[in-house]
């Protein structure tokens, strides 16, 4: 297919306290925590999802974005009304620990990082496995814009106009056997770009997985882009997944494998922490992490909280993939 910009505009937004922000002492300190066998998650702001200083928030980039699929109304809003992001802070205040904990250091660290040549490889329980490089997935998939908010588990949340692609798209023509029911993702592995890696407290390479309806689901994206831009490497260049109704930690970046399997597949934060972080990790507000309340959340450039919306808003695209399961449980 032909490489297309199709813009679909679907949802988030800019600032936050410097009190909200959890200090870099605690990073480090509780990441000793986990080295040595307890679970101190709690601070760690997971890959997806960070609150920049106000001082650091600058005024609203422009993005543009049309009307699709009913889910969005204006240029530069979600579906609700709410601003996007600004590009800045989206770029210059992020979690991806492969690079440091320290977000605001991220980008730095992720200057010069090689994405070319880049491939991904796609096999498991599937009829045609394929090895496909940037440039073939450029060239056969067509790009759409879609505005999504972005929820992280901590509490903070944003509104990106990502570019990319359904996942199901390319799924469909590896064409998945009747026994696959996962989908596991894989993180590259590159410690010569990454010092983070060397970090021996987390059980790299970063690793995710979704249940194979929830990949197929439409609302699903392998970005490319955020506001009509590739992905800078601090965003996970050159491509990524998005699941929007699920916190941030499930969009695993800088992909380089897909698998589908029979099981479900173990994922680096549920291995970590699995009575903090389940695999499901839909975002609810009837369901608290241990040691903090989902309920509300602080979007970026706001100073109160809001209330905290099941599947992240996506309720009527989503809820019927969790009909009959107990979402406490399966948290």
């Amino acid at each position: 297919m032909k490489n297309e910009n199709k813009k679909t505009n679907m949802y988030q937004p800019d600032e936050r306290l410097k009190s909200e922000v959890t200090p870099e002492g605690l990073y480090f300190s509780r990441r000793e925590l986990i080295k040595k066998g307890l679970v101190a998650a709690g601070a760690l702001t997971l890959a997806a999802c960070g609150i920049p200083p106000a001082s650091n928030i600058p005024d609203p980039a422009v993005a543009t974005g049309q009307a699709s699929q009913g889910l969005i109304t204006a240029n530069n809003v979600d579906e609700l009304g709410a601003a996007l992001t600004p590009y800045d802070t989206v770029t210059h205040f992020n979690n991806f620990y492969e690079f440091s904990l320290d977000k605001e250091a991220v980008a730095d660290r992720a200057k010069g990082f090689v994405t070319q040549p880049w491939q991904i490889q796609i096999g498991g329980l599937v009829k045609n496995p394929m090895t496909l490089s940037m440039e073939q997935i450029n060239k056969n998939f067509a790009a759409e814009e879609r505005v999504y908010r972005l929820r992280c588990v901590e509490g903070w949340s944003m509104v990106i106009p990502w570019n990319g692609f359904q996942l199901s798209h390319l799924l469909e023509q590896v064409e998945p056997q009747p026994d696959a029911k996962y989908v596991y993702f894989e993180t590259t592995f590159d410690s010569n770009q990454m010092p983070g890696l060397r970090d021996p407290g987390f059980p790299w390479p970063y690793t995710e997985g979704l249940r194979l309806d929830e990949a197929m689901n439409p609302l699903t994206l392998l970005a490319t882009g955020i506001y009509g831009k590739p992905l800078p490497p601090q965003d996970g260049a050159p491509i990524r997944l998005v699941v929007p109704w699920k916190y941030g930690f499930k969009s695993i970046k800088s992909i380089v494998k897909i698998n589908l399997v029979n099981e479900q597949p173990a994922t680096l934060w549920s291995s970590v922490a699995p009575n903090e972080y389940g695999f499901f990790a839909n975002v609810n507000p009837d369901v608290s992490h241990p040691r903090w309340s989902q309920a509300t959340e602080r979007r970026l450039g706001e100073i109160s909280r809001r209330p905290t919306l099941k599947f992240n808003g996506y309720e009527k695209e989503v809820a019927y993939l969790y009909e009959g399961m107990d979402l406490a449980v399966n948290y």
